[in-house]
């Protein structure tokens, strides 16, 4: 299929911006297809075995694309190829693009067999708890049909999952300044943190329980390096004390419920994720209030990204959710 109409056209200059480039030059799916292949194998004769296609075509099929842009795409090596900046950027809009061709396929195979179409988001642990349950909720009584994907990941997975086309939208942070190029975001709330310990721990019972307290117990905690255990070390070294060197470092949540009930260590986790659990009596809050929280987070959607009805509809829902929580 051919992304091109009946205009005369040629390279682009600086000189005559066009959005409509691409109709005018010809771009062919073909070519993203092959973009996206050369991304993946870093090697034209290997990109092209997976298009089937022979290795002159896609040779001809790059360097017609590179004219059309005026830019070199790729850098030949003798063991493979390597995308420039340039080249970088064109595949990305290129995974884009596919992914919402996909995706517009999709929902049209969807309202054939009566279903009201799908929508991809991304979220953090905390808001997966409490708010999206609620948004799922609410919108499956209006289209019990709708197709829902979640993807519960770091935001730094997901905001790459976004870019890429791969989400409608997603709840979670910006972790980079450089991370939020194209992308609109709309805080919810901040995330303060809990200890958490078993049910029936010895501590769950003092009446005015200090920071001091805690610095001699166990602890299972995520890994150095990320941000909740940077905050929880700077947490006691703010109070003048050693951070406890008695830890399991993990941030597998069975693992972690599992320790809790089988000894006396302590965990370090969001206020809501923690309320959620020891709703069920999994665990319980300890009765300090800890001066350790995360970022705040927020809903981020894609400038300029037109979402489906579904898609829009989901997003609605989740800011009435959280305008009940928070």
């Amino acid at each position: 299929m051919a992304l091109d109409d009946d205009d005369n056209g040629g390279a682009l200059t600086d000189a005559s911006p066009n959005p409509n480039w691409f109709l005018r030059a010809r771009l062919k799916t073909r070519q993203l297809l092959l973009l996206i292949a050369l991304d993946d194998e870093r090697n034209i004769h290997r990109a092209a075995d997976v298009l089937c296609m022979t290795q002159p075509a896609a040779s001809k099929q790059l360097k017609d694309l590179e004219d059309m842009l005026e830019v070199k795409l790729f850098e030949r090596h003798p063991r493979g190829m390597e995308p420039t900046l340039y080249g970088e950027t064109m595949i990305r809009h290129a995974r884009m693009a596919l992914t919402s061709l996909s995706a517009a396929h999709d929902d049209i195979v969807a309202l054939k067999h009566g279903l009201s179409g799908q929508v991809e988001v991304g979220v953090i642990m905390t808001p997966a708890m409490g708010l999206l349950p609620r948004a799922i909720a609410r919108i499956k009584l209006q289209a019990p049909k709708l197709r829902i994907g979640v993807h519960m990941e770091s935001s730094k997975v997901l905001l790459d999952m976004l870019q890429r086309g791969r989400l409608d939208f997603m709840i979670g942070r910006i972790v980079e300044e450089e991370s939020a190029a194209g992308l609109h975001y709309e805080e919810l709330t901040v995330e303060p943190a809990c200890a958490v310990a078993r049910v029936g721990h010895p501590l769950l019972k003092e009446d005015n329980l200090k920071l001091a307290d805690l610095a001699d117990q166990p602890w299972i905690l995520p890994p150095p390096g990320s941000v909740l255990r940077h905050r929880w070390e700077l947490m006691f070294r703010r109070a003048a004390l050693e951070p406890p060197g008695n830890c399991v470092d993990t941030t597998a949540l069975l693992l972690i419920t599992a320790l809790l009930q089988q000894t006396d260590s302590l965990h370090v986790m969001p206020v809501e994720v923690a309320r959620y659990y020891a709703s069920l009596n999994v665990l319980a809050i300890l009765p300090i209030e800890l001066p350790c929280h995360m970022d705040a987070f927020g809903i981020i959607t894609r400038e300029g990204h037109l979402m489906s009805p579904a898609a829009r509809q989901l997003l609605h829902e989740v800011r009435l959710a959280a305008r009940d929580l928070y």
